[in-house]
């Protein structure tokens, strides 16, 4: 059960991006910062802290979805050893760094080696299961 809790985080910082970005957008339509019509088929200008969040959503809905796979994978083989599940909570912790890197000060430098990092554990993680599997 322990390779469950890591894929949880990973959908609580998801969960909490996509509301922060929710009453962002909220906020900027009120305070008329942006047309409302923008986001009837995103087409013009979104102000560049808009566009930042929206970004990292997007972000966090493409590349965990597989982490979530290999965590499932996991589970469903029995792999929930110490490397395996310290492998997934690295990645999360990752994940996390990532996010307060984006949507802090957003060093792009700084943002890129932990992502890139981030994806050397999950490789590590995915080679670890295969070898557990063969």
């Amino acid at each position: 059960m322990a390779i469950l809790y890591p894929i949880f985080a990973i959908l609580a910082l998801t969960l909490a991006v996509m509301m922060r970005m929710g009453l962002a957008r909220y906020r900027a339509v009120v305070g008329r910062e942006v047309d409302h019509r923008y986001y009837e088929v995103y087409q013009g200008e979104e102000p560049k802290h808009l566009r930042v969040l929206s970004r990292h959503f997007s972000n966090l809905v493409e590349t965990p979805p597989l982490f979530y796979v290999a965590c499932i994978i996991a589970f469903v083989t029995d792999q929930q050893g110490g490397l395996v599940v310290g492998l997934a909570w690295a990645y999360v912790a990752l994940r996390f760094l990532h996010t307060f890197i984006h949507l802090g000060r957003n060093v792009v430098v700084l943002r890129f080696r932990v992502f890139a990092l981030s994806m050397g554990v999950f490789t590590a993680m995915l080679l670890t299961l295969f070898i557990g599997i063969v």
